[in-house]
């Protein structure tokens, strides 16, 4: 019995290898763009806002504190907000009735011509998050997309400025692990642009 989980572990991280290796081919100039315009955001004294469901929005709590705080090592914090951290905020707007604008809201309040709107979704994305970008387009803001293969009502809404990294996989854990890894790439990215190596 250990031998066949030892087996399927073997099989899970092959499998994780597989959908990084088709990523790389895929998505590292895309990548690349974005963690240039975030960065360009920033220089220009605009912020980033984040938002996502469930596990994407654990994530977009990620980036946020990555550059609030410090990435590998310590520099000036950056402006960035998670937008699925404000228990007290979501709960009251739900309350109203309105469940749907839970980033929306925070989105025509705090964002501005300039922000950058960081959007993490997994499949078929939920009306938070289109109405989260739907909100950033009437602020005027950039949007950035961090999907899978089957992301297609975002990339039905986004504008020709907008941005999509979509993770070539539909499996919820792969899925997970390369948005992962793309946010970590591009708050390296960031702290490479704007303060330089550590080395």
């Amino acid at each position: 019995m250990q031998s066949e989980l030892d087996q399927h572990v073997v099989e899970l991280f092959h499998s994780s290898i597989d959908v990084t290796m088709q990523s790389l081919d895929s998505l590292a100039p895309a990548i690349s763009d974005c963690g240039a315009l975030m960065a360009q955001c920033l220089l220009s004294e605009n912020k980033i806002l984040c938002c996502g469901d469930g596990q994407q929005g654990a994530l977009a709590q990620i980036f946020a504190s990555n550059l609030l705080n410090r990435f590998d090592y310590e520099r000036p914090s950056l402006p960035a907000i998670a937008l699925s951290v404000d228990a007290t905020t979501i709960t009251a707007v739900a309350a109203d009735g309105t469940f749907n604008e839970i980033y929306a809201k925070q989105i025509r309040a705090l964002g501005q011509s300039g922000d950058v709107l960081l959007v993490i979704s997994s499949g078929s994305s939920s009306t938070t998050t289109r109405q989260a970008i739907q909100a950033a387009h009437d602020r005027e803001m950039i949007v950035i997309s961090i999907g899978d293969e089957s992301s297609r009502d975002i990339s039905a809404i986004i504008f020709p400025e907008d941005m999509e990294i979509n993770i070539p996989s539909t499996n919820r854990a792969r899925v997970v692990e390369g948005q992962l890894n793309t946010v970590n790439y591009l708050c390296e990215l960031i702290d490479k642009q704007l303060f330089g190596s550590d080395d």
